[in-house]
């Protein structure tokens, strides 16, 4: 299987296109809320094709007399130049919403599977958003809870002092609009040929390293209008830059 050089932005694009490929195939992504996250099976993926593979270097028992509680720490090991290049840390709990039967080995499990997911996402976390991806783990959504606490309740019982300070003024009839405002249409994002025809211009040797990652890292929020924009640009850029090298030559 061919494999890649993270440090080549070039390869790094091909590996976030056979990334996205790969996990949509696989079925390795989690919809949470709209938002689709890696699994970490996915994320493993990702390192595999780069060499660098994942070593858990501890799980520790932080149980209580109430509370089953693992923490791992896992580091990443790059085959190529033998060295760590990475580090994560997670726990679990049987306290966690969902795990109050998990049995201990099972806690113990998903401490390690977090800490993986979650060293891989330190240093991959922007290939995983170039292959059209939220950058956090899976796992990670899991534990932080994918669901905000609900805050209308607080936001009902404020007006009650305000109406109670205006009722001593004089009666204002308040006209209802004959129809309420059209509801937003949804955002257009950039479509799948835009986004290839982005990642082809910044294949171009005279297009920064720097220019790519930030490029990059924002593709998947841009609208159709400002993918267009974008594309403008670096085609500009492209060209203006070819102009003054070969004023130099």
């Amino acid at each position: 299987m061919e494999s890649y050089d993270i440090a080549k932005s070039d390869e790094t694009l091909d590996l976030a296109k056979d990334l996205a490929k790969f996990i949509k195939e696989n079925k390795l992504s989690t919809q949470v809320q709209g938002k689709e996250f890696v699994n970490v099976e996915g994320w493993q993926y990702a390192g595999s094709r780069l060499g660098i593979v994942p070593i858990v270097e501890h799980v520790i028992n932080v149980s209580s007399e109430q509370e089953i509680k693992y923490q791992a720490k896992v580091t990443l090991f790059d085959m190529r130049s033998q060295h760590t290049v990475g580090a994560g840390f997670a726990i679990c709990s049987n306290k966690e919403s969902g795990k109050k039967f998990y049995q201990e080995f099972a806690i113990a499990s998903m401490a390690q599977t977090r800490a993986i997911g979650k060293a891989y996402r330190n240093i991959l976390a922007w290939i995983i958003r170039a292959a059209g991806y939220e950058p956090t783990p899976a796992e990670e959504m899991e534990y932080t809870g994918n669901v905000p606490a609900p805050a209308v309740a607080t936001a009902v019982a404020e007006p009650t002092p305000v109406m109670r300070a205006v009722t001593t003024a004089p009666a204002v009839p308040v006209e209802t609009p004959a129809a309420e405002a059209p509801a937003a249409l949804p955002v257009q994002y950039a479509t799948a040929s835009q986004k290839e025809e982005i990642i082809r211009l910044l294949n171009h040797p005279l297009i920064t390293r720097q220019e790519k990652t930030k490029m990059l890292l924002n593709i998947n929020r841009l609208d159709e209008e400002r993918a267009t924009q974008a594309i403008a640009k670096l085609r500009k850029a492209i060209e203006d830059r070819e102009g003054t090298t070969a004023v130099a030559a």
